[in-house]
């Protein structure tokens, strides 16, 4: 069965985060899914509180940028909400956007090359490793978590250029899609995601999780377009989808028979009922998703 989530957008205030996330809990909605956008709201931070708040929905970061954290850091973090909140978290990670990077401080200069040792590194102090690594941006002496997650957690990669999604095959879980890949994006991003994993020998299930641009209810259809033409990407056919539940669904449905595993509704920054939103993923468009 294809996953369904939403996504509670940092356009929000912080403070707006409990009643969605709340709802989501409520109405059985599967995933609930958060970014970390400069300079918004923190993606652990956020995390924490809405697992706080909530009893069953798992609670995605999609992206933790690498290039501000140390990845001890990132790995003291993600272990602590594995262990309070297990089955729950979903951690993703990426390159972040290089301006914003830029704006502070934190731009690398080879930015796979960051993403791949962050990877790694990630990975085996996860698994309850102990690293030392001497790489261009991760330097490690003799490094274990002293209260790793008490089972196997997947680490997602965001990824859009061949080589990242080629490293997130080869170095990560799963990889996360941005809502400017149409169905045909996800086909040619499931074969070079597939290509890294041949490479590295990877035979384990791989996770591929997209999101999709969604409005619905007076004015969606406007909304929508609006934001495509902001973003820059109002021509390229197949993006996003306006309308009732059944519109939606057949949306998410071409996504998934084009490789996804989970589709996450991403509503328009400007969306006027966030709590609606989730209650119409989880009670109207989730039933008609295979």
């Amino acid at each position: 069965m294809t996953g369904l989530g939403a996504v509670f957008r940092p356009q929000l205030a912080p403070e707006r985060l409990r009643a969605v996330a709340r709802v989501a809990d409520e109405v059985g909605l599967e995933e609930l899914w958060l970014w970390e956008d400069c300079f918004r709201e923190g993606g652990i931070s956020t995390a924490a509180a809405a697992l706080a708040w909530t009893e069953r929905v798992r609670v995605g970061v999609g992206l933790l940028p690498v290039p501000l954290r140390n990845v001890a850091v990132t790995a003291m973090e993600a272990a602590t909400l594995h262990r309070m909140f297990p089955g729950r978290p979903v951690l993703g990670v990426g390159h972040g956007v290089q301006d914003w990077m830029g704006q502070v401080g934190a731009r690398a200069e080879s930015p796979l090359t960051l993403l791949r040792e962050h990877l790694v590194a990630l990975r085996e102090l996860l698994r309850g490793g102990r690293v030392t690594s001497t790489g261009r941006y991760v330097r490690l002496d003799d490094v274990a978590l002293d209260w790793p997650p008490g089972q196997p957690v997947e680490v997602l990669a965001g990824a859009t250029g061949p080589r990242s999604l080629r490293l997130a095959g080869e170095a990560a879980d799963g990889t996360v899609l941005t809502a400017n890949t149409p169905p045909d994006g996800v086909r040619r991003a499931r074969r070079l995601i597939d290509e890294g994993r041949a490479a590295s020998g990877r035979t384990e299930a791989h996770r591929v999780v997209v999101y999709l641009l969604a409005a619905t209810g007076s004015g969606g259809a406007e909304r929508l377009r609006n934001e495509l033409v902001a973003e820059g990407v109002g021509a390229v056919p197949d993006l996003g989808v306006a309308g009732d539940a059944q519109a939606v669904a057949d949306a998410v449905r071409r996504l998934a028979e084009a490789g996804a595993d989970t589709v996450i509704l991403q509503p328009t920054g400007d969306e006027p009922d966030p709590e609606g939103f989730v209650r119409f993923a989880a009670e109207r468009v989730r039933p008609l998703v295979a």
